[in-house]
């Protein structure tokens, strides 16, 4: 089977653009304009090579069953609790959408279905973003957008009958909800019309018009601030969480009783994260002084909240502070080791840790506590375990929702490891692969990572993990610098100045690989997403004989315009800003689309992106298809495939249809170049 480009070649411009004294050309700019007419006839082109090269897969169509067999298990998304009921975002049994229900946690009353999105838009691409109970449970806030455009559009439910009311606020991406204590009204943030950037927080009142909600906090260091919300138990206190960049959080409270604000911490390189553990206690995790972590305890009735006031009750240790929340035996919390998960129990006093029994080598995805009970529950998944909520008892984590797992998993064997990198540093992996099989030489293995925005690469459930290593496939997860598997000092050393560390990571754990004999060039691929597809276009640029075949999924690939489109202006604290010439240095000497060069023979490359993407543009797979197109020799061998899918976003609330085809065919396309069949 051969595949390549469309007929003829893309048309090849002549910008090129002098940026601090350094002429950058850039062939195909005219690629960025995804309305324009002559690009929507280039990417239809595109898309029809690459559906024909991929269904004249033979196993596609087995591909495309076993990630539906796995992407038809019940797995829940996120759950929130509040007045002895969880409220859940999960996708039922064969359910093609995530809904949001309402559980009783005593189970003695049915569960009811708040928000399905198929109401929204018939055709399945509407999603519930986010959500928020009010602490009596009667009223959920929610968030809901079509095509995977994420720009949320603020919404209300009723819990008892799941009447929704008539409020509508645009704008209200990711947003942070804290309600009043009787449900009169909450505190929320969204975004200027028209703006990316400049989030701030406003207050609402049931039954105002929203038009005239008034702004609480508008003091941003940055226009890219971002700003959460959180109130005690009474009402009386307000918190506001400022992410400035992922190195620095502001934290602030308000005294809404005598409208007086103090400042916990601000202006300093740690991050923070703060819950009440009471109306007067905050309790938290902190980087500050601490590059793993350390628990916090805050008194908010003291003269002082700021960091010398502080009182560490979990010190740092080798592990990384995940989590943290109170309930009435003290606190729960959760740590991290190089991707591996524990959950752990310590007093208010420093006393612990008692080990809780049951996480069984899979991820803590988020803990939530309800306050009228006290109840913590954890959001667990693994990689033979889709995602399920468990209540956090003293002793041990005990399955609420689905009451079951499923049998219908593979038997997998999952073991971590360490490599080293090109410098030396020890690097941790995870391998998972059918319990039944030995890898070798011959095995089919595919290969990802992430390395950014301190994002810790753990043991979480995979419809394509499970469907690739159930065909008698090995999957390798490399835990790179860039993420927080080893604390904040990880984070740095993968980022800005850094981040060529990430790619050598990368490089090294493909070669550890084939040196040590669980795979071969000719049968191993790399994988990645978003930040993750900047690592392998990274890598298909700067080593193209690592491996023989490269899915790059919504990747950001031109490092020299990309703070230009959407929202990518919040990530120059990760990345650098070409703006600043020291900075462009950086960006340009690893730039993918930069870095491809006329007569190379690459791996075969799938690039998959979506015109809704509303985080990473997707000018960026479509430049990159085109320069590679042109650049890369043995095509007929080693094609190069774009798919632009419409009606999806960047990934987050794709309907289970779109998700199916899209791992279908990275599977298939895997297959097809590593010479791999599904058994």
């Amino acid at each position: 089977m051969t595949g390549g480009p469309p007929q003829g070649a893309t048309r090849r411009g002549d910008e090129v653009d002098l940026h601090h004294g350094v002429p950058v050309p850039d062939p195909y700019r005219w690629l960025e304009d995804g309305e324009a007419p002559e690009v929507r006839e280039w990417v239809a082109a595109q898309n029809r090579v690459t559906r024909t090269a991929l269904d004249a897969v033979p196993s596609r169509d087995v591909w495309h069953r076993q990630v539906c067999r796995f992407l038809r298990l019940p797995v829940v998304q996120a759950v929130k609790c509040a007045a002895g009921r969880s409220f859940v975002l999960e996708r039922a049994e064969g359910a093609p959408q995530a809904s949001l229900v309402v559980h009783p946690i005593d189970g003695r009353a049915d569960p009811l279905v708040l928000v399905d999105p198929t109401a929204v838009a018939a055709d399945g691409v509407a999603a519930v973003d986010w959500f928020a109970p009010s602490p009596d449970g009667e009223l959920v806030a929610f968030g809901v957008s079509e095509g995977g455009t994420e720009n949320s559009e603020l919404r209300l439910v009723r819990s008892a009958d799941a009447h929704h009311a008539d409020l509508r606020i645009p704008n209200c991406r990711a947003s942070s909800v804290a309600w009043e204590p009787d449900g009169s009204g909450f505190f929320y943030t969204r975004y200027p019309e028209g703006d990316a950037y400049h989030r701030t927080v406003h207050h609402h009142t049931i039954g105002d018009d929203p038009v005239d909600d008034p702004v609480v906090w508008s003091e941003l260091p940055t226009p890219e601030t971002w700003p959460s919300v959180s109130t005690s138990s009474d009402g009386r206190r307000l918190l506001v969480q400022s992410a400035v960049g992922w190195r620095r959080t502001d934290v602030h409270v308000l005294d809404r009783r005598n409208d007086r604000w103090a400042t916990v911490i601000s202006d300093t390189e740690a991050t923070s994260s703060f819950t009440f553990a009471d109306d007067d206690t905050l309790v938290g995790m902190t980087t500050l002084d601490a590059s793993r972590g350390r628990v916090v305890v805050v008194d908010l009735d003291a003269d002082d909240l700021g960091p010398d006031a502080w009182r560490s009750v979990v010190p740092e240790r080798d592990t990384v502070v995940t989590g943290v929340r109170a309930d009435a035996h003290g606190l729960v919390v959760a740590t991290s080791l190089n991707g591996v998960d524990a959950v752990e129990r310590w007093t208010f006093d420093g006393a612990g840790p008692t080990m809780i029994s049951g996480l069984d080598g899979c991820t803590v995805v988020q803990l939530d506590v309800d306050d009228s009970t006290g109840e913590v529950f954890a959001l667990v998944t693994g990689f033979d375990r889709p995602d399920a909520v468990y209540a956090v008892g003293e002793a041990e984590l005990e399955r609420v929702h689905p009451a079951k797992r499923p049998v219908d998993v593979p038997d997998l064997t999952v073991t971590h490891v360490e490599y080293p990198s090109v410098d030396g540093t020890l690097v941790g992996l995870f391998l998972i692969h059918r319990a039944d099989v030995e890898p070798d030489a011959n095995t089919a293995t595919i290969l990802t990572g992430y390395g950014g925005f301190a994002i810790t690469k753990t043991a979480t459930w995979s419809p394509p993990i499970a469907a690739w290593c159930e065909s008698g496939g090995q999957y390798a997860i490399a835990g790179l610098r860039g993420g927080l598997e080893r604390g904040n000092a990880w984070h740095r050393a993968g980022r800005r100045e850094n981040k060529q560390n990430v790619f050598d990571d990368f490089h090294a754990a493909a070669d550890w690989l084939v040196a040590t004999g669980r795979t071969s060039r000719a049968r191993l691929a790399i994988s990645g997403g978003s930040n993750g597809g900047l690592l392998v276009g990274a890598a298909l640029t700067q080593r193209p004989d690592l491996c023989r075949a490269v899915w790059c999924a919504v990747p950001l690939l031109d490092m020299v315009r990309f703070p230009q489109f959407l929202i990518a202006r919040l990530w120059t604290d990760e990345y650098g800003d070409p703006d600043v010439p020291d900075e462009f240095e950086w960006l340009l000497s690893y730039s993918p689309y930069h870095h491809v060069r006329d007569g190379e023979r690459y791996p075969a490359v799938l690039l998959t992106t979506a015109e809704g993407d509303s985080r990473v543009d997707p000018l960026h797979a479509r430049k990159m298809a085109a320069r590679l197109q042109e650049a890369a020799v043995d095509q007929h061998e080693r094609p190069v495939l774009l798919h632009q899918e419409d009606r999806a976003g960047h990934g987050v609330g794709k309907p289970v249809a779109k998700s199916a085809d899209e791992q279908a065919d990275a599977l298939a396309f895997f297959s097809w170049q590593l010479g791999h069949e599904p058994r």
